[in-house]
């Protein structure tokens, strides 16, 4: 399905499907078993330099108000059971009613720097949510997307949409002639909407001329489902450490939540299914010992043959890290991450090929660099690139870098605990500062130095210039 390019660019959040595909497979799994927890997230800015006018949140208001208003079509519920056969009928049921309830669930405020009323004053921008799980799992995406919307609306606007498509064409003819599986990862910082979608339709062309051309590489895909839906593809995707964060806060047994995750994802969907897993929420050592572990079943996992007595078995004769495809690396150094994994492997005796998926402030170079150094130690890499993608501007009066937001809103707390994250990365550390700590000392966590780990800057700093 191509664009009708001829209409105003839309603005702000556009359709239900206009989310994360993670988000929707997480809360499938919610749905299942964790329908009734309460939860809170966490709105942070790791770039507190870059705020906010009244104005601009204002508009940004406005926009989550509309927020409301939007449910699942007619159209959109066949597309997702016609390509996202995974998610289960009773949650697709759940679906056809769902709303979110921004009134009762989310409070955004601002907190200017001088008082003074003006639309033009500057400010820091403060959004609380809480509600039950099932409920409030979506709002993470669309409120990520419309902050940075709001921003390069108001605060930013020495830029236009020029070249954009023709930007995201190059770069992946780039990737694809390198011989990269690649997809789209960009909607929580994108620009807006219309730029992502200039930015995947150049993306797809690429992928036609490269299939003309007999290129080695692959576009395989994006993970915002209503831009996959338009293409008419399926919507790519992994897990979020918020499945791993909350059902540590849940259950309080940190040295035990990373295997209750793993169990429970193939709960609810099966062997094989939706098969790369998060190493790093805390920390890749921990997720390791877990891994190597022998699946245990729940009560009604899908696609587990039964035993000869016509009932299901509880534990397989193989390990999670058998039985998943691959890992995703988010933080941390990325070619001390591939050591680590093929170290890890080999001490469990997994033959098969897997993969890992490098999803952390990718660039092209990075992109080719890591196929090389994953390759050599004989696995499949593959590259969700977001941002590189999807905000990559210069500034028109001085052609220097228009740098993106550094945003993030992470779960907070769940039944009443706080939920963390440690990551590879101390940049990334994310919850209660004092949970963090104990968690680190009660599961041995050792900090590591990374020369590209200041999240400051991921996306460079106001006096770079352009490369593009």
């Amino acid at each position: 399905m191509d664009f009708d390019w001829s209409t105003p660019h839309p603005e702000g959040v556009i359709s239900f499907l206009d989310t994360d595909l993670y988000k929707l497979t997480m809360q499938c799994a919610v749905f299942k078993y964790y329908a009734d927890v309460p939860v809170t997230y966490a709105f942070t800015n790791r770039t507190p330099e870059k705020k906010l006018s009244r104005k601009a949140f204002t508009w940004l208001c406005e926009q989550i108000s509309k927020l409301g208003n939007i449910s699942l079509s007619d159209d959109e519920l066949r597309y997702l059971q016609t390509h996202c056969k995974y998610l289960t009928p009773p949650y697709l049921e759940f679906l056809k009613e769902f709303r979110l309830k921004p009134r009762e669930q989310l409070k955004a405020s601002f907190k200017p720097i001088a008082d003074t009323g003006a639309e033009e004053e500057l400010g820091d921008v403060h959004i609380a949510i809480h509600g039950k799980w099932v409920d409030t799992i979506l709002y993470e995406i669309p409120l990520l997307a419309l902050t940075s919307e709001a921003y390069f609306k108001f605060m930013d606007t020495d830029w236009n949409y020029d070249g954009q498509e023709e930007k995201a064409y190059d770069k992946g003819l780039r990737l694809l002639e390198a011989g990269c599986v690649s997809s789209e990862f960009g909607t929580r910082r994108r620009r807006d909407y219309h730029t992502q979608a200039l930015v995947f339709r150049g993306l797809v062309k690429a992928s036609k001329d490269a299939q003309k051309k007999g290129l080695p590489g692959k576009l395989s895909g994006t993970s915002n489902v209503h831009l996959a839906m338009r293409f008419n593809l399926p919507p790519v995707g992994t897990v979020a450490h918020e499945w791993f964060m909350g059902i540590a806060a849940i259950t309080d047994d940190y040295a035990k939540a990373t295997e209750e995750a793993l169990r429970r994802w193939i709960g609810c969907f099966g062997e094989g299914v939706l098969g790369i897993a998060l190493t790093d929420t805390f920390g890749t050592p921990a997720f390791l010992k877990a891994f190597s572990k022998p699946v245990e079943y729940l009560p009604d996992t899908p696609n587990i043959p039964l035993l000869d007595e016509g009932t299901q078995p509880t534990t397989s004769s193989k390990t999670y890290a058998e039985v998943y495809a691959g890992v995703r690396q988010d933080s941390g150094d990325p070619a001390g991450f591939v050591k680590v994994m093929r170290d890890f492997y080999e001490s469990q005796g997994v033959k098969d090929k897997k993969t890992i998926v490098f999803s952390d402030s990718l660039n092209i170079d990075k992109c080719i660099e890591y196929k090389r150094i994953s390759e050599e130690q004989g696995f499949q890499p593959t590259f969700g690139v977001g941002t590189f993608l999807t905000n990559d501007f210069t500034q028109l009066s001085t052609g220097k870098k228009s740098v993106p937001l550094n945003i993030v809103i992470k779960l907070s707390s769940a039944a009443g605990n706080p939920a963390i994250k440690i990551s590879d990365n101390i940049g990334k550390n994310t919850g209660d500062s004092a949970k963090v700590a104990e968690v680190k000392q009660l599961l041995g966590y050792v900090e590591k130095e990374w020369a590209g780990g200041d999240e400051t800057s991921r996306w460079g700093k106001a006096d770079d210039v352009s490369q593009s």
